[in-house]
Order: C-alpha cells, then structure tokens, then sequence
C-alpha cells in the first residue's frame, strides 16, 4: 500500500532509494556501507527494496587518470563501463555479510518509452524482486547518447517506482531537506511537507547542478518528487547520511504526498520521460 507519511515507509512493502554520485565515490566511498546497512536492515523487516545508484562516470575516473568529469560523451561513456563494475563490486561486497545478493538492471529513458522493453524491465525487475535480490539500477551510460538519457537519476528513480508500483521513493541528498531557497541564503526555511498539488513557485530551487562528479541538485529531486507523488508514490528527500533513519519512518527531511486518485498504470504502455519541468 502506497505510503501516505514518512512513518509508513518503515512497514513499506516496496521502497525505491535513490543515491547520487557525490554521496558515494571519492572520498565518500566509504559511505557505501552505511547506506548497506539501512538498506539491509529494511530488507530484513521484509521490503522489497531498489537501489538507484548514481556513480558510474564518478567511479571510473581516477582508473582513467581523470581528476574532473568528462565533458565528451564517448569519455563518458568509457569512465562508465569501468566505474560501473566497480560499483556493483563495492556494493556487493558490502551486500555479503547480509546474505543478500545485488542484481545489476541499466537502463535509457528509450526502454521505458518503448512497450516491450517497459513490459520487459517491469518483469525482470519483478521476478528479482521476488527471488529477494536486491537491484542496483543506473542508466545504461554506454549506450546512451544525449538525445536518449533520463537527464538525471533522480528523474530515473522516480520512473522505476512507478514502473514497479513502489509503495514509497527516498531521494538522497547532501542535505537533511529541501529549503525555501538555497540554504545558505537569508531567509531559508526548511520545507517539511508538500501536499499534492501544493503551488511552489514562489520558493527558489534553483538550477540543475554539474559538479566534478555528477548532476543534480535540488531542482531535479523536487522534479523528480513531484513527478512519482502524480503517480501515486510518496517521495521522502533527505540526507544521505540519514538513511537509516529515513527507512526507519523517523520524522526527518521533506515529504511529498501522493495523489489521492491517480491514474491507472498501464499493463506495457510507455512512461513518460520527458517534459517535466522543475519548479522555479
């Protein structure tokens, strides 16, 4: 059942996590094993959990001699290949302790606007799921060009738990919540709730943000939040470092109502990928 407040995603049936680039390589490689363990310990209680991991390009730079991200795209495309073995490596093998085994799932925005491809991923993300494996999704960056990308994973998450029918999203973020402006300006409040079909425009997001390792920023995870709250999904964004409190239902970061009526999912039709925009 879809979760109507943070409180609920303790007893989630299925919850989709979310964690980007600078929360997990470099010198927070570290990091990866905390997130492990909250996500361990939700999978213990019995939810079926899907980890979004951002990472690849960051991963794969050092073992490519680059200090700053690429800005070509076949580049790009090569820092993935490598960075997303070692990715799916270091999560594994902080998944082992648990017993809990990480099944890797890449995907273009293509895939989820194409019937059989959608139908396609939902049934193997589906039958992982009830082999209780735990997937390690991120976009297919070897094969996708710009005209074909999600443009961030906060956007691919937010796809996947529709995709899935997720009874809850958590966005992680290098803060605890969203704030009325950029936090380091006067006057910024921290925003706890945003019932559906809440008007924010007059809070200030600001731009998407492309850093030495990755994208994002806060105006694609309010993007992306609102995006899975349309589809009837509950979305938490909060810290990364709070993950464990986050899947725990404690009363932190900003939550995102769901719609109360929304609309049927389609058997195989296509998602949405495009058109979104970010408040301003």
């Amino acid at each position: 059942m879809t979760a109507h407040d943070r409180s609920a995603l303790s007893g989630a049936r299925r919850i989709v996590v979310k964690v980007g680039s600078s929360s997990i390589s470099g010198e927070n490689a570290g990091k990866i094993q905390p997130i492990v363990e909250a996500l361990a310990a939700a999978h213990a209680r019995g939810t079926e959990v899907v980890l979004v991991s951002s990472g690849a390009i960051a991963t794969g730079m050092p073992y490519l001699s680059l200090a700053e991200r690429p800005s070509d795209l076949a580049t790009q495309q090569a820092a993935a290949a490598v960075g997303q073995n070692v990715l799916i490596y270091r999560y594994q093998e902080s998944l082992t302790p648990f017993r809990i085994v990480a099944g890797q799932v890449l995907l273009t925005a293509g895939d989820l606007e194409n019937a059989t491809h959608r139908s396609n991923a939902r049934r193997a993300m589906e039958r992982l799921l009830g082999l209780r494996i735990l997937p390690i999704v991120n976009e297919n960056d070897t094969v996708a060009t710009h005209e074909i990308r999600f443009g961030d994973n906060d956007r691919l998450a937010a796809l996947v738990a529709e995709l899935i029918g997720a009874d809850g999203l958590v966005l992680l973020s290098d803060i605890e919540c969203l704030y009325t402006r950029p936090p380091d300006q006067p006057g910024a409040r921290p925003i706890d709730r945003v019932h559906y079909g809440d008007d924010l425009h007059g809070f200030e997001f600001g731009s998407v943000v492309v850093n030495s390792v990755g994208t994002g920023g806060a105006a694609t995870k309010v993007s992306a939040a609102r995006l899975a709250a349309a589809s009837g999904v509950g979305v938490l964004v909060t810290s990364a470092d709070l993950v464990d409190q986050a899947l725990s239902g404690a009363d932190i970061g900003t939550w995102f109502d769901p719609n109360p009526e929304p609309a049927a999912p389609a058997a195989t039709g296509p998602i949405r990928t495009a058109g979104v925009v970010a408040p301003r």
